[in-house]
C-alpha cells in the first residue's frame, strides 16, 4: 500500500473539458493528443453529441478528457439537449480548453461562451486551432483580441489536423493540473463500451457520405455485437434510424450503393479499433420525427 502512495506522491491527474463552437476541430484535436481514434469527425457542424472521454497517460500524469458538443444557440429539442451536455460539463472539471477556429470565426457560438466562461472557476486555457490557414499578421491581432477578451492562463495557436504544437498545448495543461494518482488503469484509452463506438463510426460515415440534412436526421443503434471464431471476427448489426422516408431511400442510394459505402467505411474504423475482422450488417429504419420526441432522444442516448 505505502508503495503505490510513494508511486504516486508527485503525479498529477485531473479532468479537462474541451469545449468550443460547432467544427472548430475539438475531435481532430483529442484523436490527436491521444494517438488513436475515439472521437468521431466530418466537415459538417455538430457532428459530436455525446461526450467522449478519452485518457492521455503520461510518465508523471494522466490527463483525462471530456470531448463535448458544439457550444451553439439552439431551437430543436436534440441540439438543445446537445448543447445542455456540452454545458454540464463544464461544472465538474479541473481545466477547461477553449477552443476556436481562427480560419472561420463564429461571433455569435463565442460571444455564448465568453459569456459561460464569466462564470468558471477553474482555470482555462485557449487554444485557437486552424492556424495553417491564417497568415501570422491575421493570427497575431486574434490573439490579441482573445487576450482582451477574458483571462487565459495560456493561449496556444495550434493545428489540429496538422499535429502542430499539440505537445506544447499539453504540458501547460500538464503544469495545471492539481496533484492525485491516477483515475484510469494504464491501458485505458476510453470509459466509452466498444458498441458506443462502433456506433458513432457508422454515425461518421452517414455524416461524410450523405447530403446537408440527412445526417442531422440520423441515429444509430447497435442491435448486437458478438465475438465468433474465438475472437478472430466480430458480428455487428447496426440500424441507421432516420425521420422520414425520403431519407431512407438517400440512405440505402440507388440498388443499396449508398448504404454498403457507408457500410465498408464504417467496418474499416471499426476493424482498426477492435484489432480483427468485422462482419457489419446494417439495416435502415424510419422512426418519426424522433429528434423532436424526447422519449426517442432518451431511448437514442442523448
Amino acid at each position: 500500500m505505502a508503495d503505490t502512495e510513494d508511486k504516486f506522491v508527485d503525479f498529477k491527474s485531473g479532468f479537462v473539458a474541451i469545449v468550443g463552437a460547432p467544427n472548430v476541430g475539438k475531435s481532430t484535436l483529442l484523436n490527436q493528443m491521444l494517438g488513436e481514434k475515439i472521437s468521431i469527425t466530418s466537415k459538417k457542424p455538430q457532428t459530436t453529441r455525446n461526450r467522449i472521454l478519452g485518457v492521455l497517460h503520461r510518465p508523471g500524469s494522466q490527463l483525462v478528457f471530456i470531448d463535448t458538443p458544439g457550444i451553439h444557440k439552439a431551437k430543436r429539442p436534440l441540439n438543445i439537449r446537445i448543447v445542455e451536455t456540452a454545458l454540464s460539463a463544464l461544472g465538474n472539471v479541473d481545466i477547461i480548453l477553449v477552443m476556436v477556429d481562427v480560419a472561420n470565426p463564429d461571433p455569435d457560438s463565442e460571444a455564448l461562451l465568453v459569456k459561460k466562461l464569466e462564470k468558471i472557476k477553474q482555470p482555462v486555457v485557449l487554444a485557437l486551432n486552424k492556424t495553417d490557414l491564417v497568415k501570422k499578421p491575421a493570427l497575431l491581432s486574434i490573439i490579441d483580441k482573445w487576450a482582451k477578451a477574458y483571462s487565459f492562463e495560456a493561449i496556444i495557436p495550434v493545428s489540429a489536423i496538422l499535429g502542430a504544437e499539440i505537445e506544447d498545448l499539453i504540458d501547460i495543461m500538464e503544469v495545471l493540473l492539481p496533484k492525485g494518482p491516477p483515475f484510469f488503469p494504464e491501458d485505458t484509452l476510453t470509459d466509452m463500451p466498444e458498441r458506443f463506438i462502433a456506433a458513432e463510426m457508422i454515425r461518421e460515415q452517414v455524416f461524410r457520405l450523405t447530403g446537408q440534412e440527412i445526417p442531422y436526421s440520423t441515429a444509430v443503434t447497435i442491435d448486437s455485437f458478438s465475438e465468433e471464431k474465438k475472437g478472430k471476427l466480430v458480428k455487428i448489426h447496426a440500424t441507421i434510424h432516420v425521420e422520414r422516408t425520403s431519407q431512407k431511400g438517400m440512405i440505402i442510394g440507388k440498388n443499396g450503393s449508398k448504404l454498403k459505402m457507408i457500410g465498408t467505411e464504417a467496418r474499416k474504423e471499426i476493424e482498426r479499433m477492435v484489432g480483427t475482422k468485422v462482419f457489419l450488417e446494417l439495416f435502415v429504419r424510419v422512426h418519426k420525427n424522433w429528434g423532436k420526441d424526447t422519449k426517442s432522444l432518451r431511448k437514442f442516448g442523448y
